[in-house]
């Protein structure tokens, strides 16, 4: 990983950390948000590390499983990390599905924290 530059390193890190707290236990995923936070949730906005959290534990499914197929990561002029990851999840018995999801991420007080949060699933409705 040495040879990957930085805002790379923390990006993957972030992403790793990420989704093994979604799938083991998403209440926990509160330490990486700030009362700041900003999530868009299939459209719906939510702000503040409370909203956040109480939104990502009402999700509708027991066990979930993530699957990343790809991710990209870029620092911003601010010395953020803009990270785009692209992959599938699988909920309790439901089809394997696609998502997109976009995390900024800021260094405050020596810690890597999730400023925004956008998830999308990836269906296509052409009705």
């Amino acid at each position: 990983m040495g040879d990957k530059p930085i805002w790379e390193q923390i990006g993957s890190s972030f992403v790793q950390h990420y989704y093994q707290l979604f799938d083991a236990d998403r209440t926990q995923l509160g330490a990486i948000y700030i009362d700041a936070s900003c999530l868009t949730w299939e459209g719906q906005q939510f702000q503040g590390k409370a909203a956040i959290v109480e939104k990502l534990s009402s999700l509708p499914f027991q066990k979930i499983a993530h699957s990343i197929t790809a991710q990209d990561h870029q620092p911003t002029p601010d010395s953020c990390i803009l990270s785009m990851v692209v992959g599938q999840l699988k909920a309790d018995d439901d089809p394997i599905m696609g998502f997109h999801q976009m995390f900024l991420l800021k260094n405050i007080n020596d810690a890597w924290v999730c400023t925004n949060d956008m998830f999308r699933l990836a269906l296509h409705n052409f009705g």
